[in-house]
């Protein structure tokens, strides 16, 4: 698909115009902090696409302001008592230094153990943190894949946990690859499993275009009441850079 892209500015707000092949105009704001971005097909006349712009002026205001306004997570040195999420449940972090292999586990309802060697680094501590997290979110997607691709009539070729800096997931139609946020393993399992299910509609159909969103409706009828859960969690910290 052929693609260009220049910047629009209306009213102090930076609108990134990306040209496609495509038959409609598509408006996005993207987290963290509400990157705007106008899809429009090839030859549309910048007038038109201006015009558009400025009609949804409101629209795009009121959800740049509503990631400006989302709740970041704290910086995490990875120290005993910190706390981590997983799954949507909030852990305390207990640090356990021992010499052999670095390990993650549950116990109980409230606690996380790393056991890490003595001296280890903040972001050697990270380094273990994000693969525990990349394992478990990798367990979780393997059944609800098998299950959605049965319900939605479609069939990937390859998936992956990826760390994505602006994006919960993407779908590459033509190799019908996914690619899902390791940030996932954090939140809600239904909040996975809507980013599951939104990846594989694209196969069926690439745009965020009236088709789309009926096809969301037909496999997954709340997605919009999954979709404003996952938008209201906290983001990690660093804006999306892990």
């Amino acid at each position: 698909m052929s693609t260009n892209s220049n910047l629009l500015h209306i009213a102090n707000i930076e609108i990134d115009v990306i040209r496609k092949d495509i038959k409609n105009m598509h408006l996005a704001v993207y987290p963290p902090h509400g990157r705007i971005r106008l899809a429009v097909p090839l030859k549309t006349d910048e007038e038109v696409f201006r015009l558009f712009a400025i009609s949804k002026l409101g629209w795009i205001k009121k959800h740049v302001k509503g990631f400006q306004e989302q709740a970041r997570e704290t910086k995490r040195d990875y120290v005993s008592g910190e706390s981590l999420f997983f799954q949507g449940v909030r852990y305390l972090l207990e640090v356990q230094e021992k010499n052999g292999y670095s390990s993650v586990k549950i116990e109980g309802t409230k606690k996380i153990i790393l056991k890490i060697k003595e001296g280890a680094t903040t972001e050697e501590k990270a380094i273990v943190i994000r693969e525990w997290y990349r394992k478990q979110l990798k367990l979780q997607i393997k059944p609800l894949l098998d299950k959605w691709e049965k319900i939605i009539e479609v069939s990937t070729n390859d998936w992956r946990v990826k760390h994505m800096k602006t994006k919960w997931g993407s779908c590459n139609t033509d190799s019908k690859s996914i690619l899902l946020n390791l940030e996932l393993a954090k939140k809600p399992p239904i909040c996975l499993e809507y980013i599951l299910v939104h990846e594989l509609v694209h196969l069926h159909e690439r745009n965020h275009n009236d088709r789309f969103v009926s096809l969301m409706d037909k496999f997954m009828p709340k997605w919009r009441l999954h979709r404003d859960e996952l938008n209201k969690l906290p983001i990690v910290h660093n804006d999306w850079g892990y």
